[in-house]
């Protein structure tokens, strides 16, 4: 997928679930219930040894069924890791924190690319590497005020929110109503009681759920 789609995939739907699936089959199952439930993004975490052997998989899948879901790679912390997952087909590549070496690979490659940053200056050096949409990170050490803060001197910057993030009316209100333009949100929505049960149809319904709270929250309601 075409980095400008990725960003624009990202943009519309306003959250990006994220997760790390150690079993093939069932994070297949997974990515085919938030599908179902019209989610068009999905944040794959490299956070298990032979994570990348999962992924293969995972985007093998995509390709062959969802040409138009965004499949991304999170927790990448350096460039050989990303340039690994890049050769693998990942559409987008997430950072917890602010890595340089990064940002040319994605480029180069016209791969989207959303480092984690968690100061002004962190968000305008991203900015100034080439992040389009940059990762405030960790929502939950976040004080209130602070995004509508920083997007006063700069309304240009794009920041999506993680860590902290709940499928609850008033803490999506507060990130929409700050000015964020997305969320990502992990256990709030892939919760771990229905990957235990294997509920995915519990989990459709919360993706569909998911989608709607967040139109309401964008939308001030």
């Amino acid at each position: 997928m075409q980095r400008l789609t990725v960003y624009q995939t990202v943009l519309d739907q306003a959250i990006v679930p994220l997760a790390y699936l150690a079993d093939p089959a069932k994070a297949i199952k997974v990515i085919d219930a938030v599908y179902a439930g019209g989610l068009r993004t999905f944040e794959f975490t490299n956070r298990g040894v032979g994570a990348h052997k999962v992924f293969d998989l995972l985007a093998e899948h995509c390709r062959a069924n969802y040409p138009d879901l965004a499949l991304g790679v999170g927790s990448v912390v350096d460039a050989p890791t990303a340039a690994l997952y890049i050769q693998l087909g990942a559409d987008f590549i997430v950072s917890p924190m602010l890595v340089e070496d990064i940002a040319p690979l994605c480029n180069r490659r016209k791969i989207g690319w959303m480092p984690g940053c968690f100061t002004p200056s962190e968000i305008s050096r991203a900015e100034s590497l080439g992040a389009e949409i940059v990762k405030v990170f960790p929502g939950n050490a976040v004080a209130p005020g602070f995004i509508s803060a920083l997007l006063a001197p700069s309304p240009w910057t794009s920041i999506m929110v993680t860590g902290g993030v709940s499928l609850e009316a008033a803490n999506l209100r507060r990130w929409f109503g700050e000015g964020a333009v997305a969320v990502g949100m992990g256990s709030g929505l892939l919760r771990s009681d229905l990957l235990k049960a294997e509920d995915y149809a519990g989990i459709e319904r919360l993706a569909a759920e998911t989608l709607r709270m967040v139109k309401a929250a964008r939308q001030g309601g």
